[in-house]
Parts: structure tokens; sequence; C-alpha cells
């Protein structure tokens, strides 16, 4: 309902489970960043619905788990950097790229701009290379990326 992986994402981190979603006030989800008026009341009128509650049981009759861990971010060089990954990558698929960029506390980014602060560039990569080059932004290759979380 409005509601994209970023701001998901953020409001798992603030409620922690589903029921506690499903309890949120229209104040508590309009405290959240980056969520507003018109993304709260389409949360709220989403846990409303006869069919989103019936799923939800549907869920937990089979065992799905709905609360949230939150993983601990590790200290690192991409911590609040925005990354951007561009062509094939020998040792990671895109998803588990993403998942490790996100866990040392990176924002991933899928197109480079000004505020791009580092582009991990594997085989074949294309524009987004050039638009790095072009910006003057750090491109680091599998292997750098490698070499800086050992460190």
């Amino acid at each position: 309902p409005n509601v994209g992986v970023k701001t998901a994402k953020d409001l798992v981190n603030k409620f922690k489970s589903l029921e506690g979603l499903k309890n949120a006030s229209f104040d508590d989800l309009v405290s959240v960043q980056d969520v507003g008026g018109i993304v709260a009341k389409c949360v709220l009128e989403f846990f409303k619905e006869e069919k989103t509650l019936n799923t939800i049981n549907e869920l937990l009759e089979i065992g799905v788990s709905t609360s949230f861990e939150e993983q601990e971010i590790i200290a690192s060089p991409f911590e609040g950097k925005t990354v951007v990954v561009t062509g094939t990558l020998k040792n990671y698929s895109r998803g588990e790229i993403k998942a490790k960029l996100e866990l040392l506390g990176a924002k991933v980014s899928g197109s480079v701009s000004k505020k791009t602060d580092f582009v991990i560039a594997g085989e074949e990569a294309g524009s987004k290379l050039d638009k790095a080059i072009e910006f003057g932004v750090k491109v680091l290759s599998e292997e750098d990326f490698e070499g800086i979380i050992k460190e």
C-alpha cells in the first residue's frame, strides 16, 4: 500500500513485528522517517481489510515468524555511504552483495549520481561505470571490496 522496500525496512526497524505495525497509530507511523500522511493512511487501511487479516492469520497458523531481530551493523568504511554495484561479480549474486553492503551500513542504490560514494564494478560493467568515472566517484573492483572488508 504505497510502501516501497526502503520504507518497509524503516517500518520493520521501528515496530519490530507485524503485530507492532498492525497496532501502530497514525502518529506512530508518521514518526517514521519518510512516512507521510498518505502512506500512514494506506498502512492503517491495509490492516483493516478482512482479506489482509485472514492472510496474516493463515501465515501465523502455519508457523511463519512475524517478528524481526535487528542485525547489528558492522563498523566499516561503507557505513552511511551510498554504494552502487554494476557488472557481474564472481563471488556474489546481486542479492548477496546488497545484503552484505547493508550489513556493513551502506545504502545500496541502483543508479550513480554525484551523491554516490562508491561503485563496485564487476565484469562487463557498463554505463554506471562510465557515469562513476564522469562524476569522480571512487570505483572498486570486487577484489578491492573484499580487501577493504577483510581489514
